[in-house]
């Protein structure tokens, strides 16, 4: 599975349970750190633990594990680590906040409408 394919079956995960304001960036031509980062919110902080679950559900039954989960603790913030792709599923206000939108402005949007449920 490529790592496109990993971020799109995460995009579908949390869609499926209705995560909002989905996006995903290709990072690989200004960064080591991955190769995509999806970025996702959550209505509050039960619903960010179960996108975050969900993802790493649906990643799993594919066969790709999870290399590191950092803030499943946290009630804002939970990122899961796939190497080539990075997950991160926030609260509105922490979204507003570390604003990775804005960080990561210079890699390059990927379309994802097509995989969206209306």
């Amino acid at each position: 599975m490529t790592s496109y394919d990993q971020a799109i079956l995460a995009v579908k995960a949390i869609d499926g349970k209705k995560g909002l304001n989905i996006q995903v960036i290709e990072i690989s031509d200004i960064s080591v750190l991955a190769d995509y980062m999806v970025i996702a919110t959550g209505n509050s902080s039960t619903h960010v633990k179960a996108l975050a679950d969900e993802v790493e559900y649906q990643l799993d039954e594919a066969g790709v594990s999870v290399s590191h989960i950092e803030g499943y603790r946290s009630n804002s913030w939970i990122l899961l680590d796939y190497v080539d792709v990075i997950v991160n599923v926030f609260s509105e206000e922490a979204r507003s906040f570390y604003d990775l939108d804005r960080m990561w402005q210079d890699g390059k949007p990927v379309d994802i409408s097509s995989v969206l449920i209306d």
